[in-house]
């Protein structure tokens, strides 16, 4: 802060002492300079009239033959504390709006609604809500009805709120231990909620969403409750990913995949089956898609480093390094997307493939402009900046295959 406040109050002084000597007056003769030059006056000062921030003088000093410009005396403690307090005010707002999504940089908070909001971390539940949206479109079936986007709207919470604030939710919960190496301030680690809340928020999560799955089932007439399948296999997978003794995140191979797995295929097979049927085709794009899943899973690893080599999880970048593990990380994100093109150009659907194709390039230019040099530090502004080009990918494809 201190930084950005001289940076501001030099900025503001150079522009205004070359407005003052734009626009100067000397204030012995109201006149523009060149006036008497000395021979009346041995002073002329050049003012901003509606300026606290400067005044010129210009001297002539006989002796020296020279003239020399000052800034005049200002009050600075007028200035910066309001400069500061806008700054602070912003700072504290972002960190405030990192606190509900559950992101790095999260403003420490008391309120115990915040808190379990942040265990939730609500910036994930984007790509299951668009997971939802991707199904309902590649069945062919979804009419622009007010039951279907009911229907579709409750198979969101499903995926987004309830399941996936279940597993973010536990993750923290195992995580602790490590949470205590790489990010102290999260709640839990922190002691800002107690072990039974935190239990608490887990079963209401998982037992809501699994009650919105049978519930949609009945809605929508199936014989065999598939939804209610989908949300119990889901909600097992996130288990054994976050808890002992399987833990198969301890595994950067295996558990990546299966958290790629559950934020691409569970949902889109969820919104395909509430209006229709799975397919062949579509369990092997989708399979396919969660390869990529499992790069983008890969970015989340390199924050964590410290811990996971502390505690013993073999995550990527502790296997092979953080340079060998980023390129990992960025060409199965990009390979798996150049296939799934190849498939859509193989099946005579050459416009969603080049729609595809255009789609990636700029992930690529992404990855090259923040991933690729520093993971750690860019995570964030990559995920956000690469992620829709990504999940409109998804959306390309799931049109691409409509039944």
């Amino acid at each position: 802060q201190a930084f950005v406040l001289e940076a501001q109050h030099r900025q503001q002084t150079a522009a205004m002492a070359a407005q003052a000597q734009a626009h100067s007056l000397c204030l012995s003769c109201s006149s523009t300079p060149p006036c008497s030059w000395g021979r009346r006056h041995s002073t002329f000062a050049y003012c901003l009239p509606h300026s606290p921030f400067l005044s010129v003088s210009l001297h002539r000093r006989r002796q020296q033959g020279y003239f020399s410009i000052r800034a005049a005396d200002i009050d600075s403690d007028k200035v910066k504390p309001h400069i500061a307090d806008t700054v602070l005010s912003k700072t504290n707002d972002s960190r405030a709006l990192n606190q509900l999504l559950g992101i790095k940089g999260a403003l420490r908070e008391t309120d115990k609604w915040k808190i379990r909001l942040q265990l939730t971390k609500p910036v994930t539940w984007p790509p299951l809500i668009w997971g939802v949206l991707c199904g309902a479109a590649a069945s062919g079936n979804f009419h622009w009805t007010i039951d279907d986007i009911a229907k579709s709207i409750v198979c969101m919470i499903m995926s987004g709120p309830c399941l996936t604030g279940y597993t973010q939710t536990m993750n923290d919960w195992y995580d602790r231990e490590i949470d205590a190496i790489n990010e102290p301030y999260r709640p839990i680690p922190s002691g800002l909620i107690s072990q039974s809340e935190v239990v608490t928020q887990i079963w209401i999560l998982l037992l809501s969403g699994l009650a919105l799955a049978y519930g949609l089932d009945v809605w929508a007439g199936h014989s065999f409750p598939s939804l209610l399948c989908l949300a119990i296999g889901g909600s097992f997978l996130s288990y054994i990913y976050s808890a002992p003794p399987l833990k198969l995140k301890k595994n950067g191979w295996i558990g990546n995949f299966a958290l790629g797995t559950s934020y691409i295929c569970l949902p889109w097979w969820a919104g395909q089956t509430l209006f229709g049927s799975l397919s062949p085709d579509i369990m092997v794009l989708t399979v396919l898609y969660s390869i990529a899943g499992f790069g983008i899973a890969i970015v989340n690893d390199f924050k964590s480093i410290e811990g996971d080599r502390a505690l013993g999880l073999q995550s990527l970048p502790v296997m092979f390094g953080v340079d060998t593990a980023k390129w990992i990380c960025a060409g199965t994100i990009d390979a798996t997307q150049l296939s799934v093109a190849a498939y859509l150009f193989a099946t005579d659907k050459s416009y969603y493939g080049m729609a595809l194709i255009f789609l990636v390039a700029p992930q690529v230019f992404l990855q090259f402009q923040y991933f690729l040099k520093d993971p750690a530090k860019y995570d964030v502004k990559y995920q956000a900046s690469s992620q829709p080009f990504f999940v409109l990918g998804l959306l390309v494809t799931a049109l691409a295959t409509n039944h």
